[in-house]
């Protein structure tokens, strides 16, 4: 027997506690662990059908979603009727290049538009040349857009605006940096004293030889005289479907593949004071001629260019069914009493008309002239928002119900009462729920429509989100929140028939609410966890809902769901399991699945995961991928398997059934985009 050096003693005794070390590893986290049984019964006779329109998006006007946002329109104030109608008004945010002794600018109510007739009068008092000779570059006006215009190289933009002078005219448009240095675009308008006498509209291409993302639209001259300007636009020629929608935020809705879109919103619809409700009549037509208004809910102008057709056409765009939301005569402040709501009952029977009717018909009419003969898809009609304990509310929905059924049986009617207050004698399709809480409620919640009456109207929980210190600006713990909330929803889709949530969007210069789903400023966004959450029920719609059971003892933070779904891109179907982790514990979870037709192939099986390394993680500008889903292959995938659930996380495992197109390699880029 060999004697054992120093040396060999030394590394026997680390050798012996590293060991230890790992036997004590071994032992706590099998104390620790947590083993859990989740049994599927995906036979086809016990599935349920979720309603096909399930899951969708909520828009309202807040944050500058659509103002300064979703809607692609550059100019802020394009008519400068923000200020209000009396003259001289606040033109914010133009401003003049030049200063008094060379330019003077203000209102006055000269435009060819009866419906806005506030345009902007500039005096130029300097020449070409001269001892009086105009500053180098000229004079004039600017806009900054909202909070900057993003300009990209070689892209187009398509200027538009109406000029008015008694002389000769020679205006320099350009688009440039925001201290006007860096010229990106420019065009001079010319034109005899003739020209421009009456109002005269004027068109132009300004094509970018540069990029800047804080950019501005000027106007300027180095002749003197006086020109009116009315209706200034300046729209990208690349928007989404070519329809006016900003595209990378159209993207984002449309990789939700949303089967509705709710608009155009709550408190934007009713306003503070009905003077300044959204009245989707006047955003309709010609957008020169629309008058615009102020949201006062939200406390700022829109020039609704972002109006009824819009969201109608947005809608069918991203293939979800309109559902309008509807002033039925109230305010947050003020309400019309039954007595006198005829006339908004009225507004709204031709709403519908200009939605759905014939193009001979008055309103129908109006839609064909905008460039849509062929009606709009609108059958759902919600009416008013959050109103039920108002006076008035329960009268005058009757009014709007009895009114809409009338014209329109086809319509699905929804109210803002809850399940208690419908009846045959106020009777609704659909009643409105929404749901603001903290994040341990909500994740609660998921169990709040186990005990509903399983008769009766359904509900379409239009707004939710989890709000307070633990929801920040979008929070993993939020998501997590939401994500059981949602399968409690699914669990419940024979009482629940639609869900959304709220806010979607915020513009990061103007944020009035949060947590939103989207953050963006003028050329850049990024998707809140709870947006990549939404993207674990974009295949639920329609989908069959197994029943499932979770059988874990002193641990009641699983949430679970699972569906069979087929993907329209591949063909493939799949069978979806979704679970919430909401504790702090990883948990080792058993699978069963019984009643299968056919075999889970061993190939093409993913799973996808949502979490983070702290609970109030977020994404942001600088770190937009710090919360998303990580998809990765399942190797052992089977009617039986065992997997692992990360503490706080959201998981789903996509199964693929059948073998017609086995996947036999799955990358990580094509993780990513099935996501």
């Amino acid at each position: 027997m060999g004697i054992l050096r120093a040396g060999s003693v030394c590394w026997l005794f680390h050798v012996l506690v590293l060991v230890c070390a790992l036997c004590q590893i071994l032992y706590v986290g099998s104390v620790g662990a947590q083993t859990a049984q989740l049994s599927v019964d995906a036979s086809p006779q016990n599935a349920q059908v979720i309603p096909g329109n399930m899951f969708g998006i909520f828009f309202e006007e807040i944050n500058h979603a659509g103002a300064g946002g979703l809607w692609a329109e550059l100019v802020s104030n394009r008519g400068f009727e923000a200020g209000g109608p009396n003259t001289p008004s606040n033109i914010d945010p133009w401003l003049i290049i030049g200063d008094e002794s060379n330019i003077i600018v203000a209102t006055d109510r000269s435009s060819c538009f009866a419906g806005n007739p506030i345009a902007l009068r500039m005096e130029v008092h300097c020449e070409t040349t001269g001892t009086n000779a105009c500053p180098s570059g000229g004079v004039g006006i600017y806009n900054p857009g909202y909070w900057g215009m993003n300009i990209e190289r070689r892209k187009v933009y398509r200027a538009t605006m109406y000029i008015k002078s008694s002389e000769s005219v020679e205006l320099t448009v350009s688009l440039t940096s925001s201290d006007g240095l860096q010229n990106l675009a420019s065009h001079t308008i010319t034109g005899d004293k003739e020209d421009f006498v009456e109002w005269t509209k004027v068109e132009l291409d300004l094509e970018s030889i540069g990029r800047n993302t804080n950019s501005r639209l000027q106007l300027t001259t180095t002749k003197s005289g006086i020109i009116w300007f009315d209706q200034v636009s300046l729209m990208p020629s690349d928007t989404y479907m070519g329809h006016g929608f900003r595209k990378d935020l159209a993207f984002m809705l449309a990789n939700l593949k949303p089967r509705f879109l709710k608009f155009p919103g709550g408190n934007y619809v009713m306003g503070n004071y009905l003077v300044n409700a959204f009245r989707w009549s006047e955003t309709v037509g010609p957008w020169e001629e629309r008058p615009g208004h102020f949201n006062d809910a939200w406390a700022y102008w829109t020039d609704d260019g972002l109006g009824f057709f819009e969201f109608l056409q947005l809608a069918e765009d991203l293939g979800a069914c309109p559902v309008w939301v509807v002033n039925d005569g109230a305010s947050l402040n003020e309400e019309v009493p039954t007595a006198t709501i005829a006339a908004f009952v009225k507004d709204v029977v031709n709403g519908i008309e200009f939605a759905r009717g014939d193009p001979q018909t008055a309103w129908g009419s109006v839609r064909a002239a905008m460039g849509h003969p062929e009606p709009f898809q609108l059958y759902y009609v919600s009416i008013g928002n959050q109103e039920c304990s108002k006076y008035y509310y329960k009268d005058n929905y009757m009014k709007f119900y009895s009114a809409i059924k009338a014209s329109y049986p086809d319509i699905t009617i929804i109210s803002s009462c809850d399940r208690s207050a419908i009846s045959p004698v106020n009777p609704a399709d659909l009643y409105d729920v929404h749901v603001y809480t903290s994040s341990g409620d909500m994740f609660s919640r998921s169990r709040m429509f186990d005990n509903t009456v399983r008769s009766g109207p359904k509900a379409i929980v239009s707004e939710y989100a989890v709000t307070g210190n633990d929801a920040g600006r979008g929070t993993l713990i939020a998501a997590l929140a939401e994500a059981a909330f949602l399968i409690g929803l699914e669990r419940n889709s024979d009482v629940v028939e639609m869900a959304s949530c709220a806010p979607l969007f915020v513009n990061d210069n103007d944020r009035r609410w949060n947590p939103d789903a989207i953050v963006f400023n003028s050329w850049q966004h990024y998707g809140c966890p709870n947006y990549w959450m939404l993207h674990f029920f974009k295949d639920s719609s329609g989908a069959a809902l197994h029943p499932s059971t979770i059988q874990l003892s002193n641990y009641d933070q699983l949430v679970t769901s699972a569906i069979t779904w087929n993907n329209s891109q591949d063909g493939n179907t799949y069978l979806k399991i979704k679970v919430v982790n909401f504790g702090s514990k990883a948990v080792n979870l058993n699978i069963s699945v019984t009643g299968l037709e056919t075999d889970i192939q061993t190939f093409g099986s993913i799973k996808t995961v949502l979490t983070s390394g702290w609970l109030r993680d977020e994404n942001s500008f600088q770190q937009p991928d710090k919360v998303v889903p990580a998809a990765s292959p399942i190797t052992n995938a089977g009617k039986q398997m065992g997997v692992v659930l990360d503490s706080y996380s959201l998981t789903s495992f996509d199964l693929l059934l059948g073998s017609s197109q086995t996947l036999h390699s799955v990358s990580g880029s094509s993780l990513h985009s099935s996501l």
